[in-house]
């Protein structure tokens, strides 16, 4: 890793989340930005410790919350005006097995690993304080949490359910937002949905408009711009922290026994 930081200005980091804080750090030592995949680190500590060395040392720190580059957000952000209800579901099957090491993302709880792609979004979304969480989850096949569910209301009076999991058949990632005057039903994964309006006594449906597009190559690519211009990263090691900081407070709850 030393000689490749010495001949790059800029890498993704995409080692098991457990390695990103060791291998971020022996890279932001060299100045290199960087694009560390989700979750941004295993601890609460070791990602603020990053945050900070970036914030120190002037470097981009982007983390690969790679569902605010699919297009189904930029749709869902032209019509949200005031969120009072969203419910995200992210199923998916269990990683398949490799030799001498543990099952892709399995080092950590599946609220890190999937759920943490919603936690993000929501508070994106609603931009308001957490007032309290309730949350519920269990271990099957990992040493952690293979599905969970939470509860989050937040200070302004917007509600959240969350559910995720990594033991599903089918895979899953889906999102409903409702507000005063509309509810939008949105799937990442086919890159469809639709919003439901109030027309009198009634409801109408109309699909949605939205341009399909590899978030993938849109995320890499913002990062790019980023690094070229200095400009600050659509998901920034700040964003992410905080999604972690939540994600690290449902997986307390679930281990405490919803107390």
């Amino acid at each position: 890793m030393e000689a490749l930081a010495a001949e790059t200005e800029a890498l993704s980091v995409v080692v098991p989340s457990d390695h990103h804080h060791r291998v971020a750090t022996l890279l932001m030592e060299r100045n290199v930005h960087l694009l560390v995949e989700k979750p941004i680190a295993s601890t609460t500590a070791d990602a603020e410790a990053m945050v900070t060395m970036a914030g120190e040392r002037g470097l981009i720190l982007q983390v690969g919350h790679v569902e605010r580059f699919n297009p189904v957000m930029a749709f869902l952000e032209t019509v949200l005006t005031e969120p009072r209800f969203i419910e995200a579901t992210r199923l998916a099957p269990y990683p398949p097995q490799r030799d001498g090491l543990r099952p892709r993302g399995t080092e950590v709880s599946v609220v890190l690993d999937l759920m943490i792609h919603d936690l993000e979004i929501i508070l994106h979304l609603v931009r308001s304080p957490l007032k309290e969480l309730h949350a519920v989850g269990v271990p099957v096949l990992s040493p952690s949490e293979d599905i969970a569910n939470v509860r989050l209301s937040f200070q302004n009076g917007c509600v959240a359910n969350v559910t995720a999991s990594r033991i599903s058949f089918e895979k899953t990632r889906k999102i409903r937002v409702f507000q005063s005057d509309a509810y939008v039903s949105l799937d990442y994964e086919k890159q469809s949905g639709h919003i439901y309006r109030k027309q009198g006594a009634a409801i109408s449906r109309a699909s949605v408009p939205i341009e399909r597009g590899e978030a993938l190559d849109n995320e890499l690519q913002s990062f790019v711009q980023c690094v070229l211009n200095r400009a600050e990263p659509v998901v920034s090691g700040r964003h992410a922290a905080e999604a972690l900081k939540l994600a690290a407070a449902i997986c307390l709850h679930i281990r405490q026994g919803g107390s």
